[in-house]
């Protein structure tokens, strides 16, 4: 994985050099990733555990916890043990690895994000045939393909991160690797490998985020024909739905859809859709879902009543 390069380790520059503020983002970023991965535990844990959540769109929320604690994890605890670190190395190959992960799990949240799209335009739109269209098979084989499809994306990262040579500084202007801060370093001219990030990455992130939009435009649209009832059950779900669109989709377009320019707010943006939105989505599917809550709070009980018969 070292072609090419004298260089065989990296040192990451963080959030801040300065000591005091190592140990606020110690602190913050701690507590952070460990609900992220709590959260996203707890929600998995009651998918599997209750009958009463068995529908395709719980099926997919489950991926979603998945891929978010993942996702998070590819990333937050290098930031929260560099925070406390006097140097902050990473070597090349965890490098590469990181670019790897990061992008395998964020492009499979991004196709988990359409795939509930896609669920709740068919029960809004088309309920009468929604048991047979989004069944138990074709549901699970649309999650195989967003695997595949993940893979595939993160296989050409990769490619595209190896094909950089690296023979000056070796200091990254980030927390983690990825392939806008490792541009700056490559000694060549990196126009070609941006363009193809570009249509890469920014594609995905662009084309996904207006697909995702124009989809809840028209199941928004079609709520008019339902009932009272009906229509705020279905407008609670899909604004769960889309304010996680929005959260997630805002900073990955910002970083991945322009040229090979940096900006003092591009690590906080990063931090944004890397850590923060895993740790809120567990917060807007519970808060916002009776079914959720009530999942919850029954499997809580029976743990609590298996726990007194002991």
């Amino acid at each position: 994985m070292q072609q090419n390069n004298s260089v065989t380790e990296f040192i990451l520059l963080g959030l801040t050099q300065d000591p005091m503020r190592q140990k606020v983002v110690f602190v913050i970023f701690f507590i952070f990733y460990v609900g992220t991965v709590v959260g996203n535990l707890l929600i998995i844990v009651t998918i599997k555990s209750s009958r009463t959540l068995e529908s395709p769109m719980y099926f997919f929320l489950f991926y979603l916890s998945l891929a978010d604690s993942c996702f998070s994890t590819s990333t937050a605890p290098r930031l929260i043990v560099d925070a406390l670190s006097a140097k902050k190395i990473i070597s090349y190959n965890e490098c590469m690895t990181q670019v790897f992960s990061l992008h395998l799990f964020g492009c499979m949240e991004i196709f988990v994000l359409i795939l509930m799209a896609v669920d709740r335009y068919v029960a809004i739109c088309k309920p009468l045939r929604y048991p047979t269209i989004m069944s138990r098979q074709v549901c699970t084989i649309l999650i195989v393909l967003a695997w595949i499809g993940s893979f595939i994306h993160s296989i050409a990262q990769i490619i595209l991160a190896l094909r950089l040579p690296f023979c000056g500084p070796n200091l990254i202007d980030h927390y983690c690797c990825d392939l806008q801060p490792l541009l700056k370093l490559a000694c060549m001219d990196t126009y070609v490998i941006n363009t193809l990030l570009v249509s890469n990455s920014g594609a995905i992130c662009s084309s996904s985020f207006v697909i995702l939009m124009i989809s809840y435009i028209v199941i928004l649209h079609s709520l008019r024909n339902h009932s009272a009832e009906g229509r705020k059950k279905a407008l609670s779900t899909c604004t769960s739905h889309i304010i996680v669109v929005v959260l997630f989709f805002g900073p990955c377009i910002f970083i991945y859809t322009r040229p090979p320019t940096t900006f003092p707010m591009d690590k906080l943006v990063a931090v944004f859709y890397t850590i923060g939105t895993p740790f809120l989505n567990p917060l807007i599917y519970t808060l916002r879902n009776v079914e959720v809550k009530n999942a919850m709070r029954k499997l809580w009980h029976l743990k609590i009543t298996s726990e007194n018969k002991k």
